[in-house]
């Protein structure tokens, strides 16, 4: 009895300890088995990202739109593929428009492994048609990776991390695909477009002496768009069109004759050019360079990794279809073709290329908005959101090449190198001021679009 009466109490006091424990223990869902996204370093994201600036400056046909939407599909890809092992952030599958597959719950999820896979699932299926050389560094990244995680981890957290990322770009590529305007719009940059069907006065663009004889991505205007709804895909309008040597365009165009003289400025002006493929990344993704020294020189962590590169890749994507829409709207011709008219039938941009020889290039789409100044301006804005508006550095995006200007810039804050960047277009010659300053504020506006995202629970 006495026997009895001891294992009794064993037992009860047992149980009040049990109990007593698991009111401490998180139940269910709160259970947090995996190490959450922030404790991994970002070192993997920057080799994806250093491959992707590799395979966009040889990508033919993507730049400048299709490779936005590439893009903004893996940022947000990535960024819900490890938002469960994000604590301080939520989905937002549901604002962009995509469903995700959601993660198994009470089981370990390595996320390191996770991004690596939808890496590389949805690289090799944006940029089919790149050389065997770039295929293989993919194939490459991936197995190195896979072979550092699988021999680090569990097999079983290795396998299902694997699929589950697998998973997640899966839903994105499918998704992806609905979009009929940027599907394979790498194929047919002109997509039947003939400019001379809108040439109905002088103003109106029209191909320039040096450079591709037709409008490139005139339908970019109705891709799909992440953030900005239809009212948001048009910027404002640009100053009234006159040859008049007394309006404010053509002021504008004498300022683009004299700063073309300075070669300080000209240096600028290559500085941050990325206009020609081949010899360096697009603009857009210049800006994907930029974030990736400073995760390098922060040290960001993983989870750092993933948020800016989805908010930039949502801007960049954004920025493109209302970029391009607005260019097409309003059909502003360039510099050139106007300088040509009214001023000097000679002249010619300071836009070269060095490998080929050919000068006084101009690109071959309307002038109004820059590009660069919105790709730079609403860049330098999510940038900015993460790392502050006073966030120092030095670009070194093109130092030692020996083709051109790349001399590292030091710069005060992410706006300031956005501002340079933009301005930079009228030192070559390819854009008017009125062109630089609308990109410099509409891009902004988007960038702060994007910013204003749910992005923290």
């Amino acid at each position: 009895m006495r026997l009895f009466t001891k294992i009794s109490f064993l037992l009860f006091s047992g149980m009040l300890v049990l109990s007593s424990c698991k009111k401490d223990i998180p139940q269910g869902d709160e259970i947090q088995i995996s190490l959450p996204a922030a404790q991994y370093a970002s070192k993997v994201a920057q080799e994806w990202n250093d491959l992707y600036i590799e395979i966009d400056r040889f990508a033919p046909g993507y730049r400048p739109c299709p490779t936005t939407a590439a893009q903004g599909y893996l940022g947000i890809a990535c960024y819900e593929a490890l938002v469960a092992g994000m604590p301080e952030y939520q989905s937002i599958q549901h604002e962009v428009g995509v469903e995700i597959p959601a993660v198994f719950k009470g089981v370990e999820y390595h996320w390191p492994t996770v991004y690596n896979a939808v890496q590389a699932y949805l690289m090799k299926r944006f940029f089919p048609h790149i050389s065997e050389n770039l295929i293989a560094k993919m194939t490459l990244l991936e197995k190195k990776y896979n072979d550092q995680y699988s021999n680090e981890i569990d097999s079983e957290v290795f396998n299902r991390s694997n699929l589950y990322g697998k998973e997640v770009a899966a839903a994105v590529w499918n998704w992806a695909k609905t979009d009929v305007v940027s599907t394979d719009a790498y194929l047919d940059i002109f997509q039947g477009y003939n400019w001379a069907t809108r040439y109905n006065k002088p103003g109106d663009w029209r191909p320039t002496s040096a450079g591709l004889q037709n409008g490139m991505f005139p339908y970019w205007g109705q891709a799909r768009t992440f953030v900005i709804s239809e009212d948001m895909k048009i910027c404002r309008p640009p100053i009234t069109h006159s040859d008049d040597p007394q309006s404010e365009l053509y002021v504008q165009a004498l300022e683009v004759v004299e700063t073309v003289k300075n070669q300080n400025l000209v240096n600028i002006g290559v500085f941050w050019s990325d206009d020609l493929l081949g010899l360096t990344f697009s603009p857009p993704i210049r800006f994907l360079a930029i974030a990736n020294q400073i995760y390098a020189h922060e040290e960001v962590s993983l989870e750092k990794a993933i948020v800016s590169n989805a908010k930039l890749g949502i801007t960049l994507n954004d920025i493109a279809v209302g970029c391009w829409n607005s260019k097409y709207h309003y059909n502003v011709e360039r510099p050139e073709t106007y300088i040509r008219r009214n001023i000097n039938p000679e002249w010619q941009t300071k836009l070269n290329d060095p490998v080929s020889g050919v000068k006084g290039i101009t690109p071959a789409f309307p002038a109004y908005p820059s590009g660069h100044s919105t790709f730079g301006a609403g860049g330098a804005e999510v940038l900015a959101s993460e790392f502050g508006y006073s966030y120092a550095m030095t670009d070194r995006c093109h130092e030692n090449r020996t083709e051109f200007y790349g001399t590292p810039k030091a710069f005060t804050s992410l706006r300031a190198m956005a501002e340079e960047n933009a301005f930079s277009r009228i030192y070559l010659g390819v854009h008017f001021r009125m062109d630089c300053d609308e990109g410099l504020r509409y891009g902004t506006e988007i960038g702060r679009q994007v910013d204003r995202l749910p992005w923290k629970k």
